[in-house]
């Protein structure tokens, strides 16, 4: 659905004959109805990326397709077939929410304007306000009157860029049930974000960005690689004796103690914690509890850009 190969933007730098390295010689490819979580500093070329993709401007280099659509080359069809939601979305807003829609659907070719932006308004939580004008809403109003604008076209790509940064918990939480529904339909999601627990609950796949791509996986496998995964076993009581013994097994790969809290570090932890379970049950401990200790994804991220 969106191929890029060795995508690279430079822009003119403030002294004369000087360069600004923002996006650098980007490879990746995004499946057809994914979600794919792009992460990284502010600065770092997201937006840049994004706008170049959705033909806003044009790279310095590489290649781009969207939907079979090369970039550069099919622009007005790209920008037909896709769905972009920008951090800082212009609204008119002396026009009513419900006319700001009707205008933009009626560019983009709706066969029914009205009814359109009936659907999304009233998806959105927004009907009753309809006749408002745009400029009298909250900043989470217009961020939710943006991504009915960037649907009108049923696009089968989106492109969000911090779709719920500014948003009070209660409208963030229906723009993510909302990306949940769009994703369920079928939809490809390119998702620009700085909540990397929501990156975590959306994304099939991340990548983390600073100029150039460092990683790119799903959040569950980044964790392994970095981290391992670890197995916290709660014990009435243990000693160092009862640890030493476990990180004897060959397949624990650490064994630490924690008062009476056992973590073990396992490369498969289904298969292998049975094993630890007999062990530990034959060396008389009692077991209250086993958990797994999850590395959460900002983890994750500052491990990898913190030395970039």
């Amino acid at each position: 659905m969106i191929e890029i190969e060795q995508l690279t933007k430079r822009f003119k730098g403030a002294q004369k004959g000087t360069e600004i390295l923002a996006v650098d010689q980007l490879s990746l490819a995004v499946r057809e109805g994914e979600v794919f979580g792009f992460l990284g500093p502010n600065g770092a070329g997201k937006t840049t990326t994004v706008r170049m993709l959705a033909c806003l401007i044009g790279p310095s280099s590489g290649r781009a397709v969207i939907n079979g659509l090369t970039v550069g080359r099919d622009d007005q069809a790209i920008r037909r077939c896709v769905g972009i939601l920008t951090e800082t979305p212009g609204m008119y807003d002396r026009l009513s929410a419900e006319k700001n829609l009707m205008f933009f659907a009626r560019l983009y070719g709706v066969p029914d304007p009205a009814g359109t932006a009936q659907h999304y308004l009233r998806m959105l939580g927004l009907w009753e306000r309809r006749l408002d004008a745009a400029g009298s809403f909250s900043k989470g109003m217009r961020q939710k009157l943006a991504i009915a604008r960037a649907l009108l076209h049923s696009p089968k790509v989106l492109f969000l860029d911090e779709p719920t940064s500014g948003l009070d918990p209660e409208a963030a939480k229906l723009v993510r049930d909302f990306i949940a529904e769009l994703k369920a339909e079928g939809r490809t999601i390119f998702l620009c974000t700085h909540n990397l627990d929501e990156a975590d609950r959306l994304c099939d796949r991340i990548g983390v960005f600073k100029c150039r791509l460092l990683v790119m996986d799903t959040p569950d496998r980044l964790r392994s690689q970095l981290f391992g995964r670890k197995v916290v076993f709660h014990l009435r009581c243990a000693d160092e004796a009862l640890a030493a013994r476990i990180g004897e097994l060959p397949f624990v790969r650490e064994a630490r103690l924690i008062d009476n809290k056992l973590v073990i570090k396992l490369d498969n932890p289904e298969e292998q914690n049975p094993e630890v379970v007999r062990a530990l049950v034959n060396a008389g401990a009692d077991i209250q509890f086993v958990g797994e200790l999850r590395h959460s994804l900002e983890d994750v991220y500052l491990e990898l850009v913190k030395n970039v």
